[in-house]
């Protein structure tokens, strides 16, 4: 609870009072969130929690099969939060449309696509892109 309160990032958490019901869920102004410290997906029940859809944002399983794993654990879809070497990346205000309901594991590329990808395609469908460089900087993780 601690963290969500105080978060180095958006400061103190101020909408709602969070308290701690029992070791698997945190209460949020009374409403319950399940919280699981699983390290292998495949064992985290998320259809016993309700959960369809599934972030994956460890950077550890990033590929399909890995991905796959949040499947086996009951997740409807999942959605990589990094570039995947097999999954189907798609940007939103890029791509999105080619995305089918078929598709159960997804990449949501990267932060840097997500800032770069939407204005990139402005520039080249209306004037063209002959060549570009850009950089990125990461603070340490």
């Amino acid at each position: 609870t601690y963290m969500f309160k105080y978060d180095t990032v958006h400061g103190q958490w101020k909408h709602s009072d969070i308290k701690i019901k029992d070791t698997k869920t945190l209460l949020f102004s009374e409403k319950p969130v399940t919280v699981f410290g699983i390290r292998n997906p495949e064992e985290i029940p998320w259809a016993e929690a309700g959960a369809e859809y599934v972030v994956e944002s460890t950077g550890v399983f990033t590929d399909k099969d890995k991905a796959a794993a949040h499947l086996k654990g009951g997740a409807k879809k999942v959605i990589i939060s990094a570039p995947s070497k097999d999954a189907p990346m798609f940007v939103v205000g890029v791509n999105e449309d080619k995305y089918t309901s078929d598709i159960n594991i997804v990449s949501n590329a990267s932060c840097t696509t997500n800032c770069l990808a939407p204005l990139a395609k402005v520039i080249n469908d209306n004037f063209g892109i002959v060549e570009g460089l850009m950089t990125t900087v990461h603070a340490i993780t």
